[in-house]
């Protein structure tokens, strides 16, 4: 934390580059190579000059530098940024007088591990800083945001400070429990505040379902007999000819995938093999790799171009019991199917049908729509508070098992202090997904920055 370190903060290769000190020495280090006007070490907080940055009298660029000084700035250190051209000699160059001048190169995630060290955020909201960076779609942008800006660290104060109120009135109890006249609140007020806080920690635990979809996008698996018309599909979704098409049997043997954002949700498609029985080696080995796609998928998608044989029907029912599934009839502009054809099958009664030409891009609209539904995605505004990170969730999950030890133990009329105790677990818990109010350990902070880009 002395140090004082550098990186390029910007991507290599456009047409402007930013590097980033930070550090109690940013300012000085920064005279040695910055000819501006006036004393570089006295320039104000929240300014911008211009100047040249400087090697042994050569002018390396013509360059503009921004001031933030301590505490009111990203790290909570004086930090400097130096926006320059963005050639890589250039870059490379400026890095290199930097670190002759007393700099570190920073370290993956350094800037980011200093702002919450330095008490600028608290940890879910740093990890929010590395989701916000990787969002490839409003939904994950959305939900980065409400971390980042606080909402849950919000949520999470409101229920420390319940579980407190609990610790503290059981603490009560204990200290006077010689003196009978005195009224306590009772086991029955003290269960059900216990209950709120327990239905509200698992809603929060539940989440990390659509806060994992959100991130990696939602995987849905295009399946059905040879010929149906599954890669042609795929290549209307995608607006590519990303899959092969052709008349032949069987010509998909492994699987291919790709990503489209619907509504501003990401959905990753997976193109099958055709599901019939074969004695080609290969295309068995594509077929067993259609099964783990549909292990894997969310939603599937079963195309048909004809009325599905009984055993057809009965196999993927099976196949996707836990699954969201969507009847997508085929090549209606050639051999249009009638949807009483399937209304006899009670199990699919309540499974959504659509009639599409992929060929001709027919209803694809209507598709898209029905696999969002599918989703079960909730509307979500940058209130909304979803977990997406996996430590978060085991904390959130620790607090669900300690929490009905706590409820256990005030049902069964369990001695107080034995409660208290469960409940400082609970507070622990929650202490661990913010990081504050408790110590934590290095190898921790080091595994959830070093996940970050260099320069964040």
């Amino acid at each position: 934390m002395n140090d004082t370190i550098c990186a390029l903060a910007t991507a290599a290769g456009g047409a402007i580059g930013t590097i980033r000190i930070s550090g109690s020495h940013a300012l000085e280090i920064l005279s040695h190579i910055f000819q501006g006007s006036g004393d570089v070490q006295s320039y104000p907080a929240n300014t911008i000059h211009f100047g040249r940055i400087i090697s042994n009298n050569q002018i390396i660029d013509e360059v503009l530098v921004s001031i933030f000084r301590a505490p009111h700035s990203y790290t909570g250190e004086d930090t400097v940024e130096i926006s320059c051209h963005g050639s890589r000699y250039i870059l490379n160059k400026v890095l290199e007088l930097l670190v002759q001048q007393g700099c570190r190169m920073a370290n993956p995630g350094e800037y980011t591990m200093r702002a919450y060290l330095n008490g600028k955020m608290d940890l879910s909201q740093a990890e929010a800083v590395a989701d916000l960076i990787a969002s490839s779609n409003k939904a994950a942008h959305q939900m980065a945001m409400s971390q980042l800006r606080g909402q849950f660290s919000s949520e999470l104060s409101q229920l420390r400070e319940q579980l407190l109120r609990l610790t503290s009135l059981l603490e009560l109890e204990l200290d006077f429990s010689d003196h009978e006249e005195l009224e306590f609140a009772d086991r029955s007020e003290l269960l059900s505040i216990a209950n709120k806080i327990n239905n509200r920690v698992t809603v929060l635990a539940q989440s990390f379902e659509t806060g994992q979809a959100l991130k990696k996008g939602i995987p849905v698996a295009i399946v059905g007999k040879t010929n149906v018309g599954k890669s042609t599909l795929l290549n209307k979704l995608i607006r590519d000819d990303r899959a092969i098409v052709s008349s032949v049997h069987g010509t998909t043997r492994d699987t291919i995938e790709d990503v489209i954002d619907i509504n501003g949700v990401t959905f990753r498609f997976i193109d099958t093999a055709g599901i019939r029985q074969t004695t080609d080696e290969v295309e068995q080995i594509g077929i067993f790799r259609t099964y783990a796609a549909i292990e894997k998928a969310k939603i599937v998608l079963w195309i048909i171009d004809a009325t599905p044989s009984e055993e057809e029907t009965k196999d993927i029912l099976k196949l996707t019991k836990d699954k969201s599934l969507v009847i997508i009839m085929n090549k209606i502009d050639i051999t249009p199917i009638k949807k009483t054809c399937l209304s006899t099958i009670p199990e699919l009664k309540d499974i959504p049908l659509i009639d599409i030409s992929a060929k001709k891009g027919v209803n694809i609209d209507k598709l898209e729509q029905a696999i969002f539904e599918s989703a079960n995605i909730p509307e979500l505004s940058e209130q909304d508070i979803i977990v997406s990170s996996a430590r978060q969730y085991q904390s959130l999950v620790k607090a669900h098992e300690n929490l009905s030890r706590v409820l256990s133990g005030l049902e069964s009329g369990l001695s107080g202090d034995l409660i208290s105790e469960d409940l400082r677990l609970v507070l622990d818990d929650l202490a661990d997904i913010t990081g504050q109010g408790r110590i934590v350990p290095n190898e921790v902070l080091g595994n959830i920055f070093s996940h970050f880009c260099v320069g964040k």
